[in-house]
């Protein structure tokens, strides 16, 4: 994808790997952190099990919308940086 949203027909297969190897590792350690911290601010393990009649729906809504906006929000960032270099890389080479 281009910097405008539309897609690069050039991207290689790679790039495209790369971008997808740094997301799965950002995914990761965004959820690692963000466990450490509730645990940390809560005093107790996040909501595992969604069906669990010990946990309130606030406290598995609120973990949910924390974990999942961390975790995407960390995603596209690795993605966007991983490309960007590659990219910037690739440019230097051409030259």
């Amino acid at each position: 994808m281009s910097e405008n949203g539309t897609s690069d027909k050039g991207e290689s297969g790679s790039s495209t790997a790369i971008a997808a190897v740094a997301a799965l590792g950002a995914a990761w350690l965004a959820r690692k952190v963000i466990t450490f911290g509730w645990k940390q601010v809560t005093g107790k393990e996040p909501p595992g099990d969604p069906h669990d009649p010990h946990v309130g729906i606030a406290e598995a809504l609120t973990w949910a919308v924390i974990l999942g906006a961390s975790i995407e929000g960390a995603r596209i960032m690795a993605m966007r940086v991983a490309t960007r270099r590659m990219r910037h890389a690739a440019r230097e080479i051409q030259q």
